[in-house]
Formats: C-alpha cells, sequence, structure tokens
C-alpha cells in the first residue's frame, strides 16, 4: 500500500465520521458543534494540503514513473470539482458552529454528501491509475525525492499533527504501510511532540 492510499484511508474515514456525526446532531448542541468544527478545520486544512501537494510535488514525480499528462490532467479537474465543493462545505460547517442548529447541520450534512461523493469518486481513479506504478516504483529516486519534498514542505509541527491524524483510526495494514514510507523513530518523535493538539482537541470528537 502507497503512502498515498494511507492518506486517502484517512480522508474517507473523516467524511464517513462527519456524515454520521452531523445525522445524529442534537438541536443546540454547542459544545458538539464546536467539536465538529474544530475536525472539521483539521481534515479541510489535511485535504488542501494534500491536493494543492500533489499539484506541485506528485504529478511531476508521477510523470516521470509513467503516468500520463492526460490522467494527470483527469485528476486536476476532479481537483477543481473537490474544491468547489470544499468551499460549500467550509461556509456550511462554520455556519453550524455559529449557530449549532439542526437545520444548519442538516445542511452541512447536504454538503458533506457531496464532498464525499466527489471527493471519493477522484480517490478511486486516482487509486486505480496510480497505485500499482506507486508500489511497484516505491524506490525509484523521484518516488524518494518526493517524499522528502513533501516533508521539507509541510515541517515538523504540521507533519506531528498529520501522522496524529493519518493514523487515528488507522487499520494495521495502513499503519504497515505508513511505516514502510517513514522510519517508526520519526514517527514517534515527530508525531508524538507535534502531535499532541490532534491528540487533545480534535480525536477526542469522534470517541
Amino acid at each position: 500500500m502507497s503512502m498515498n492510499k494511507v492518506i486517502h484511508a484517512a480522508v474517507r474515514r473523516d467524511l464517513g465520521r462527519f456524515r454520521t456525526a452531523l445525522g445524529t446532531f442534537r438541536d443546540g448542541d454547542r459544545g458538539r458543534a464546536a467539536g465538529l468544527l474544530r475536525a472539521w478545520t483539521n481534515f479541510d486544512a489535511q485535504l488542501t494540503e494534500h491536493h494543492e501537494g500533489e499539484h506541485e510535488i506528485a504529478w511531476p514525480a508521477m510523470r516521470s514513473i509513467g503516468i500520463s499528462g492526460s490522467t494527470i490532467d483527469s485528476f486536476d479537474a476532479e481537483h477543481e470539482a473537490m474544491a468547489a465543493d470544499l468551499a460549500t462545505t467550509r461556509a456550511a460547517m462554520a455556519k453550524l458552529g455559529s449557530t449549532a442548529t439542526r437545520a444548519d447541520a442538516d445542511a452541512a450534512a447536504t454538503a458533506m454528501e457531496k464532498l464525499q461523493t466527489t471527493t471519493v469518486t477522484h480517490l478511486d481513479h486516482e487509486e486505480a491509475e496510480t497505485e500499482t506504478a506507486l508500489t511497484q516504483q516505491h524506490d525509484d529516486p523521484a518516488m524518494k525525492e518526493m517524499g522528502k519534498q513533501f516533508g521539507r514542505r509541510v515541517g515538523m509541527p504540521k507533519a506531528g499533527i498529520f501522522f496524529a491524524w493519518v493514523q487515528d483510526g488507522a487499520t494495521p495494514a495502513e499503519k504497515s504501510a505508513l511505516r514502510q514510507s517513514v522510519p517508526g523513530p520519526v514517527l514517534a518523535v515527530i508525531g508524538g511532540a507535534f502531535g499532541r493538539p490532534y491528540r487533545k482537541e480534535i480525536a477526542p470528537v469522534w470517541r
């Protein structure tokens, strides 16, 4: 399993969690609304960072291992649709965080459902077109350089939150794949020290 698929699994998990949470939201529950908004803010940042990073870093690396330009162009079109639905859902979640009403939870649920459909459709397509190449050519110099560039892009504080998020609810297979891409001591140190904000403020929202 590639690191890309591990990240996609975390995206899918959160979208499912939001759908469930919004479906059971109780009118006037301001504490729950605030918690969901915190979780959304992290999710929004993680998904935005992922797809923007793909434009800048992953696409050139994928081209170098044989993914066609036309395929990558189709990914870009899907990213544009996803970004539009992300913006709509961002506004809906902000409103719910402010009002904590059942009506606004329903509106956010509708936006989230559309975002989930658009996003999962793209993730499924991307994995179908790239997963075999990413796993078979894991040790290609372009792949190793891609990993280094992503690391430099986010920095340690963001990386710590990312590692905590991507492991929250991950399957054993996903955690194993993560450790194949990121050395265990790095996960322990960076995820331990810089992942505390996620573990303290966001992970409890899903418990």
